[in-house]
Order: structure tokens, then C-alpha cells, then sequence
């Protein structure tokens, strides 16, 4: 067993790591631009839903509790005619870039910590370098991922953008993976 301790450099350098490596793929690669379109006649939807009243949080349309509501023949009709959608609206206000920036790092950081954990105790000091790699790197890949299929599953996220985040979860375990194995304690 490796105690965190011993860990605290690979857990604070694969988190900035990460964060690093996924700035440069968000803001150079920008292949993630394609999945992100604007509606048409933006102004009369965001006018449409000021009038509404939305509030920040998550909208399901057309709404529905689901069991008996979703038979309804008015239900199922207004699933018919559609649209059918999920809709998450933040608070008004310029983006908060830098809290979510930091909240990311914080992110890369709980993952670090978590994957330093479950190789401490698995994985003894010395162990070889793919050694490390290998666990470090699934619980990295697992962690970045794998949690991002449930975007095309429940929240009807196209596949084509739920895989590319996947893409990008397996490249931050990879990176993860190897500074654990760079910095694993003899």
C-alpha cells in the first residue's frame, strides 16, 4: 500500500495536467463546436422563454410525470407533434468562466485524489511503470469517461458529441495514467 501522502505530487501535477491538456482541446482543437448549433429565431425563443419565467434549473418538454400522464391520448399527442426536449437554463449574466474553470481544476483534482487512493491500494511502490498505468488509467478513464455515455442515453445528447467526450475522458486517464506511472514511488 502507498500512502496519499506519498502521492500528493502525481494527484496536484495530473490534475493540472489535465486541466491544461483539456484547455488546448476546447480552445485550439475546438472540434467539440460542431455538436453546439443556435436556434432559429433565437431572439423570439429567449424572448418566449423570458415571458415564461424560466428560472435557472433543468425543463423537460412537453412535461410529464410519466405512468398514467404519459398514456393520455393529450400526452401522447403532444409527444407526437413535439418538439421533445431537455432544456438547462443557467442564471442571467455573462458566463462565469472563471468559476467554472475552477471548478473543473477542483473536478481534476477529486478524480486525481480518487485514483491515487484505488492505485495506493492496489498497486505497491516499485511496481513497474504499465503497472501503474493500467490501474491508474481505468480508474482515470472511468472517472472522465465513461460517465458521459449517460448524456446520449437520458439526456438525448447526439452520440456523435457524447463519443468525442468520451475520446476526451479516455485522453485525461491516459494523461493521468502516466504521470502516476512517471512519479509512482520506488
Amino acid at each position: 500500500m502507498v500512502s496519499l501522502m506519498a502521492l500528493w505530487i502525481p494527484i496536484v501535477l495530473s490534475a493540472v495536467i489535465v486541466f491544461i491538456a483539456s484547455s488546448v482541446m476546447h480552445t485550439v482543437l475546438k472540434y467539440h463546436h460542431s455538436e453546439i448549433r443556435k436556434l432559429n429565431d433565437e431572439a423570439k425563443v429567449m424572448e418566449a422563454l423570458r415571458g415564461a419565467g424560466a428560472q435557472r434549473g433543468i425543463y423537460v418538454f412537453p412535461y410529464c410525470l410519466g405512468g398514467k400522464e404519459m398514456k393520455n391520448p393529450e400526452m401522447i399527442e403532444k409527444y407526437k407533434q413535439g418538439p421533445v426536449g431537455m432544456l438547462t437554463v443557467f442564471p442571467s449574466g455573462q458566463p462565469a468562466m472563471g468559476k467554472f474553470l475552477g471548478q473543473w481544476l477542483g473536478y481534476c483534482l477529486l478524480v486525481s485524489f480518487f485514483v491515487a487512493y484505488l492505485t495506493g491500494h492496489t498497486v505497491a511502490a516499485g511496481t513497474p511503470y504499465l503497472a501503474v498505468f493500467r490501474v491508474a488509467g481505468t480508474a482515470g478513464f472511468m472517472a472522465y469517461g465513461l460517465g458521459q455515455i449517460i448524456n446520449g442515453i437520458w439526456k438525448g445528447q447526439p452520440w456523435s458529441g457524447t463519443i468525442k467526450e468520451v475520446v476526451d475522458g479516455l485522453v485525461y486517464g491516459l494523461l493521468t495514467a502516466g504521470t502516476f506511472g512517471w512519479l509512482w514511488p520506488k
